[in-house]
């Protein structure tokens, strides 16, 4: 009974060092969301499903190598794999644990996690916390009200700081108007030209009395006489 449980307790530690290799080897290469399920009620071949996303099928062939090279260092047999021709999809069989690497589209259409997640295993991952690409549909319907209200929100603030600064401009437009008016120097206006007098030209009658001759005159005289 004994022997029974120091053989369970052995490999259950086997489990949890290999399980760990795989996860050192994925997030070496920035593997994305990072699962781990515990499989022993649903079937007796393995006890452990890891899936994990890689971007391209560049990282997801990398991911792959770096699991295999991590699992043979903690001294583990050399994993089987499947599906590195394309990259979309490759399984990784570790014997106890079996790793899916897929690409996110393809991970989406599978969901292995309905599958097999019954049972989450809880990871202390060394490096910061993936981010996840998985967003779930009511998720991304609330977002899109929220990116249009502060759309909408930015573009009032737009617009209200435009009229303030115009209302602003305006103001500023007049009270240099104001200021160019009271600065600017009182124009005369021309005195109005006062109507020349009519001069009234004295016309001065000149009587010209006729000079009669000399002779005229003694005659004149003489007659009178």
């Amino acid at each position: 009974m004994s022997t029974s449980t120091q053989s369970d307790s052995a490999a259950k530690k086997d489990v949890t060092k290999l399980q760990r290799a795989i996860v050192d080897g994925l997030e070496d290469v920035k593997a994305q969301d990072i699962q781990v399920f515990n499989t022993e009620h649903l079937s007796p071949l393995f006890e452990r499903v890891i899936v994990a996303s890689g971007t391209s099928n560049r990282q997801t062939k990398a991911l792959a190598s770096s699991v295999r090279d991590a699992v043979k260092k903690a001294g583990f047999a050399v994993p089987r794999h499947e599906g590195e021709e394309n990259g979309e999809w490759i399984i990784v069989d570790c014997g106890q644990c079996v790793v899916h690497i897929m690409q996110p589209m393809i991970r989406q259409y599978y969901r292995l996690e309905e599958i097999w997640g019954d049972k989450p295993v809880r990871l202390k991952l060394a490096g910061a916390k993936p981010a996840k690409i998985f967003a779930s549909e009511d998720a991304s319907a609330e977002a899109k009200p929220a990116k249009k209200a502060a759309a909408k929100k930015t573009a009032a603030a737009v617009d209200g700081k435009t009229v303030v600064k115009k209302a602003a401009a305006k103001k500023s437009a007049e009270k240099s108007v104001d200021a160019k008016a009271d600065k600017a120097p009182a124009v005369k206006k021309p005195a109005a030209k006062k109507p020349a007098a009519k001069k009234a030209a004295a016309v001065k009658t000149v009587v010209v009395k006729p000079t009669a001759p000399r002779g005229g005159v003694k005659k004149a005289a003489a007659k009178k006489a």
